[in-house]
């Protein structure tokens, strides 16, 4: 492999207008190799995402500020490269992660360009870093593969590349469904973080069974498996990332090297004066199951919530529908909020909301009975038939009573009896939505 010299940007970042221009408009870098030559290398996706789409989720505005006490936080020092090896060298990591120069270029990036956007990582690590590693605890990974977010998503939660890799852990469709991952119209199991992180521990466990190697493991993470073995086999049967790098994919090739670089400024972000955002952890959350479909819009309303906390601590359901009636299915609240749930779950269920954000089970089709006069045809077609009617009466409807079931809602009776849920509480002179079993109500 040809040695690669790197062309190190400005250490320095200037004035504050500098600081907001810093969102990431660049997705690759260049390097220079030993010939003179220029080579273009792409940044891994979550290093360039804007600043402002991570500045703008729900949780940042509510959970995270800048650190007013931050001292010299446009000031990025210089130190000699032996300074990265041995700060490198001394991280508590089973991973072996090297220094080079291409490494070097990836810390420059996040020290400098993508200094704001690391804080903002760095703030938003407390939220997500306990159950990252977990999920590798549980399948006795290196805890460091925590950082693959950094360069996969920035920790953005809503993250959805250009090809369609979705969530922190950014899987695919095929692969997330293959690792228990449910996608479909309404749900999408690669935005759950619980979820997600222990399908991407398991997936990571069985690429290290193929690789025996964990730099060779990340980058499959990004690549592929089969783009590892393509080039591996260019490389003549070469098993080291850094001798079959000339092989890989460009976004590949920054990959390892940008790993080993959110490794080394999630560690080392005080020597570069890089102050996290302050985190106000949010208070603890809990699950209930629901077996009945319900919208956050109903929840918000009767538990007095914010509508945008619930699709921030349940951002699975695409539709901010929970579909319970399909299976039982979790619902994510502040823990203060689950027995709430329970004691208020039957007037939440028969809380009225458009009735279009729900699936209505039955419709009531609006007919008219038209009397028909068909003159016979007659043998030529120019001579062509002409029908004549007039619309006749609707039949007179006889009416009609049912009684009230434990568990019935006025929108699931009046889908049960092909009416709108207005009409029935016109008929039965309702005002609110609470209804008792046992009473009889007018569906005619």
């Amino acid at each position: 492999m040809k040695k690669v010299y790197i062309i190190i940007s400005a250490i320095m970042l200037g004035s504050s207008a500098m600081m907001h221009a810093q969102t990431t408009k660049d997705k690759e870098i260049t390097v220079t190799t030993a010939e003179g030559n220029n080579e273009v290398i792409e940044l891994p996706e979550g290093m360039t995402y804007e600043l402002d789409s991570l500045l703008h989720l729900y949780h940042t505005e509510r959970y995270l500020r800048p650190d007013a006490d931050c001292n010299f936080p446009n000031i990025n020092p210089q130190f000699p490269r032996e300074v990265f090896i041995d700060r490198l060298s001394r991280l508590p990591n089973r991973m072996e992660m090297p220094y080079n120069d291409v490494v070097q270029k990836f810390i420059d990036k996040y020290s400098n360009q993508l200094r704001r956007s690391v804080s903002y990582m760095l703030g938003a690590a407390n939220f997500y870093m306990p159950i990252f590693e977990q999920a590798l605890e549980t399948y006795g990974l290196p805890l460091e593969l925590k950082y693959l977010p950094v360069i996969e998503s920035a920790l953005n939660p809503n993250a959805v590349s250009r090809v369609g890799a979705t969530g922190l852990w950014q899987f695919m469709l095929a692969t997330g469904k293959q690792y228990g991952l449910e996608v479909n119209s309404l749900v999408d199991e690669r935005r759950d973080i619980v979820k997600s992180s222990y399908a991407a521990a398991e997936y990571l466990s069985d690429l290290y069974k193929i690789f025996g190697d964990w730099n060779l493991v990340i980058a499959a993470y990004n690549a592929g498996p089969q783009s590892i073995n393509k080039a591996i086999h260019r490389a003549k049967g070469e098993k080291d990332y850094w001798k079959i790098y000339p092989y890989l994919p460009k976004e590949t090739r920054g990959y390892v090297p940008g790993f080993i670089a959110a490794n080394y400024i999630m560690n080392y972000y005080c020597e570069h004066n890089i102050c996290p955002m302050v985190t106000e952890l949010p208070t603890k959350t809990d699950t209930v199951m629901v077996d009945r479909d319900v919208h956050f819009e109903q929840i918000a309303a009767v538990l007095n919530m914010d509508m945008e906390e619930i699709k921030m601590l349940n951002p699975q359901y695409r539709t901010n529908l929970v579909n319970g009636g399909s299976k039982p299915s979790s619902l994510r609240l502040p823990a203060q909020q689950i027995n709430n749930f329970i004691d208020k779950e039957q007037t939440i269920y028969a809380h009225v909301i458009n009735e279009q954000l729900l699936k209505r089970k039955e419709v009531e089709v609006e007919q008219q009975v038209v009397a028909e006069n068909t003159a016979k045809y007659s043998s030529s077609r120019s001579n062509s038939k002409e029908k004549k009617g007039k619309k006749g009466k609707k039949n007179r409807e006889r009416s009609r009573s049912v009684t009230v079931k434990s568990g019935d809602t006025l929108y699931e009776i009046a889908a049960r009896n092909n009416i709108s849920v207005s009409k029935l509480k016109k008929l039965n002179k309702i005002s609110g939505s609470n209804i008792r079993p046992g009473k009889k109500l007018k569906v005619k």
